[in-house]
C-alpha cells in the first residue's frame, strides 16, 4: 500500500503538471524580487544608492554558490549583461556634451590624462608586484572605466545636477570609450607572440568601424521613427529598447563591440535628434528591470572570484594606485577647465566605481585564452566586486560633500520619523 500510494499521486499529479521556463527562471524572479526589496532597504535606512543594494545580494547569492550565471559570460547571461550595458551606454551616450569640447577642450584633455595615469599606474604596480604582463595589461585597461552604470544610478538616486555631476559623468563616458575600443582589440592579440603597431592598431580599427557602423544604424533608425512617432509615446519606448537589443546582438555577432555600438549611437542620435529627450521616461521599467538585472549578475559573477591573501593584497594595491591615478589625472589637466581644486578632487572620486563594462572586458579577455583569462580573472573579478559597491558609496559621499545632491543624505526612514 506505502508503495502505490506515492506512484498513484505522481501518476495523478503528472497529468497536471504543465512545465514552463523551469526552476532557474523562478529563482531568477525571487532573486530579483529580493534585489528589488533590498535597494529599497538600503536607500531608504542606509542613505546610498540602490546599487548597492542589489550588489550585496548579488554577493551573498554568489558566494553561497549559486550558479545561475557561470565563468566567463556566454549565451543568454552574456546577452543580458551586454543588453543592460547597450542601454546605459545608449543614454550616456546621448548625454555626451561634444559641443562642450569645442569651447572647453580641457575636458578631453582631463579624460585623456586620466585614463592614461590608470593604464600605466595600474600596469606597472601589477608587474612590480610580479603579475606577467600579458595579464596585467587587460586588467590595467579594464581599470580605466569608471562604470558609468554606477554613476548613473547614484546620480538617479542622490538626484545630483551641476558642474561635478555633469563632468564625472562626461569622463566616465570617454574613458569607457577607449576601454572598450582597446578592450575588445587587444583580447583578439592575448595569445599572439609580439607584434608591431600596424598590427595592433589594425584590431582596434576594426572593432570601431563594425561598432560604429552598427551605431550609426540604430541612430538612423530611431531618427526617421522620432519623425513619425512622439519621443514621449509607449510605443517609442518599446521601439528605442528594441532597436538597442537588436544592435546588441548585430554588433556582437559580427566582431564589433555590443556596448561600443550602443555609445556610438547614442551620440550620433543626439547629433541628428537635438531635442533633450526625458531618458528616464523613455526607457521605462523594463529598463530599469534589465539595469538591476545587470547589478545582480555582476556580482554574483564576480564573487566567484578567488578570495586567497596574496590576491588580496594584489587587488588592494591596484584598487589604491587607480584611485590615485584618476584623482591626478583630474587635477593636473584641472587649470583652464573652468572647475575649482576642490571640484576637481570631487570628480576624481567620483570615477571610483567599476561594474559591468569591467566585466565586460574581463570576460572577453577569458574567452579568448582559458590560460592566461584564468589568471586574468583571478585579480579582476574580486576587484570587480569590491568597486562595484564601495565605488557606489564613494561616489555618493563625494557628490554629497559638493553639494550637488538635491536628496538630504540622512535616510527616509529617519527622516520621516522626525517629521512625524
Amino acid at each position: 500500500m506505502t508503495s502505490f500510494l506515492p506512484a498513484d499521486l505522481l501518476g495523478f499529479w503528472s497529468e497536471w503538471v504543465r512545465p514552463s521556463a523551469g526552476l532557474p527562471t523562478v529563482l531568477w524572479s525571487l532573486l530579483l524580487a529580493v534585489a528589488a526589496a533590498s535597494g529599497h532597504l538600503v536607500q531608504r535606512y542606509m542613505g546610498m544608492p540602490k546599487v548597492v543594494g542589489y550588489s550585496m545580494v548579488g554577493t551573498v547569492v554568489g558566494l553561497a554558490g549559486f550558479e545561475g550565471a557561470l565563468w566567463p559570460l556566454q549565451g543568454i547571461p552574456l546577452f543580458l549583461l551586454e543588453l543592460g550595458v547597450a542601454i546605459v551606454l545608449f543614454e550616456a551616450g546621448g548625454r555626451l556634451p561634444l559641443r562642450w569640447f569645442r569651447h572647453n577642450p580641457r575636458v578631453l584633455l582631463q579624460s585623456l590624462l586620466e585614463s592614461a595615469l590608470t593604464y600605466f599606474g595600474v600596469f606597472w604596480t601589477l608587474h612590480w608586484l610580479g603579475v606577467p604582463d600579458p595579464v596585467a595589461n587587460p586588467i590595467a585597461l579594464m581599470a580605466i572605466v569608471a562604470s558609468p552604470a554606477v554613476l548613473s544610478r547614484v546620480i538617479m538616486d542622490t538626484r545630483a545636477s551641476g558642474p561635478v555631476t555633469e563632468r564625472a559623468m562626461t569622463l566616465a563616458t570617454l574613458n569607457t570609450f577607449y576601454a572598450l575600443a582597446l578592450g575588445y582589440a587587444q583580447a583578439g592579440l592575448l595569445e599572439r607572440g609580439p607584434a608591431g603597431l600596424m598590427t595592433k592598431l589594425y584590431p582596434v580599427l576594426v572593432v570601431l568601424g563594425l561598432s560604429f557602423v552598427v551605431g550609426a544604424v540604430m541612430a538612423l533608425a530611431l531618427r526617421s521613427a522620432l519623425r513619425v512617432m512622439s519621443p514621449t509615446s509607449e510605443n517609442t519606448s518599446i521601439l528605442l529598447l528594441a532597436i538597442i537589443g537588436a544592435g546588441a546582438a548585430v554588433a556582437a555577432h559580427f566582431g564589433g563591440s555590443a556596448a561600443l555600438a550602443a555609445l556610438i549611437g547614442g551620440v550620433l542620435l543626439k547629433q541628428l535628434n537635438p531635442r533633450p529627450w526625458a531618458w528616464s521616461r523613455q526607457l521605462g521599467t523594463a529598463a530599469s528591470l534589465l539595469t538591476m538585472l545587470m547589478f545582480v549578475l555582476v556580482s554574483i559573477v564576480a564573487a566567484q572570484g578567488d578570495w586567497s591573501l596574496p590576491v588580496a593584497g594584489t587587488v588592494l594595491a591596484l584598487i589604491g594606485v587607480r584611485a590615485v591615478a584618476k584623482i591626478a589625472g583630474v587635477a593636473i589637466a584641472n587649470p583652464g577647465s573652468g572647475a575649482s581644486w576642490k571640484q576637481a578632487f570631487w570628480v576624481g572620486c567620483t570615477m571610483a566605481p567599476l561594474s559591468s563594462i569591467a566585466l565586460l572586458i574581463a570576460s572577453n579577455f577569458a574567452t579568448a585564452s582559458p590560460l592566461l583569462g584564468a589568471m586574468i580573472t583571478q585579480i579582476a573579478l574580486p576587484t570587480i566586486l569590491l568597486m562595484e559597491i564601495l565605488g557606489a558609496v564613494l561616489a555618493t559621499v563625494a557628490i554629497h560633500l559638493s553639494g550637488e545632491s538635491s536628496r538630504p543624505w540622512t535616510p527616509e526612514a529617519f527622516l520621516d520619523t522626525t517629521s512625524s
